[in-house]
């Protein structure tokens, strides 16, 4: 079930539901999802589904991975800096580091930070950076970025995290309660355009941090 027979039969799953960029479907074809879930659930890995990672968290379906991935790109085939909210289990992070120059990723859940950032240095992505932080805040640090990508949906788009775009930076994330909406935001100088792209279903946006 982890055969590349496998992840190319997901590829064409993907293509199908609507993912055109193929610089994103050939990162996804080379990336072994089935290493950042749990072994007793390897063998769906490479079905297009969200599946459990622990403290109420997913890794999320392969299908809204690519998308997210797509539209941060735009018609870029590369970006230089970018902040992923919400490492998780640290997929989303590995399917985005052959694409962008520097990664910043940022998780709450201080046992998924940890396995997270053992995985993706195991698997030898050098230009990942993890950090155990509060996402609502970003990480203006380390900041401006080109593109940002939130894999929690927060009921309004964080502030904060709008301002640590670059002009003309790109931010993909679903915003809402129960029913959410995954949304583009576009830095213009000091106005931000919004566009509404499709329903989603995430885990909701909190604060703090989770020992």
């Amino acid at each position: 079930m982890t055969s590349q027979r496998t992840r190319n039969r997901l590829v064409q799953r993907l293509r199908e539901a609507g993912v055109s960029n193929e610089q994103v479907l050939s990162v996804i074809a080379s990336t072994p999802r089935h290493v950042f879930i749990d072994e007793a659930l390897a063998h769906r890995a490479y079905e297009d589904t969200a599946l459990p990672i622990g403290y109420g968290q997913t890794i999320s379906q392969p299908y809204t991975v690519a998308r997210m991935t797509e539209i941060l790109l735009g018609n870029q085939q590369r970006l230089g800096r970018v902040l992923e909210v919400g490492t998780g289990c640290g997929y989303q992070a590995a399917v985005l580091s052959p694409l962008v120059d520097r990664l910043f990723s940022v998780e709450r859940i201080e046992p998924l930070f940890s396995r997270a950032r053992n995985r993706l240095s195991e698997l030898e992505y050098r230009n990942i950076h993890c950090s155990l932080s509060d996402g609502s805040w970003g990480l203006p640090e380390k900041g401006p970025f080109d593109g940002i990508i939130v894999a929690a949906a927060p009921e309004q788009v964080p502030s904060a995290l709008q301002e640590q775009l670059v002009d003309g930076g790109r931010m993909v994330i679903p915003v809402g309660g129960e029913q959410q909406k995954l949304t583009l935001i576009t830095r213009d100088g000091d106005t931000f355009v919004t566009e509404i792209l499709e329903d989603v279903l995430f885990v909701p946006f909190l604060s703090g941090i989770q020992r």
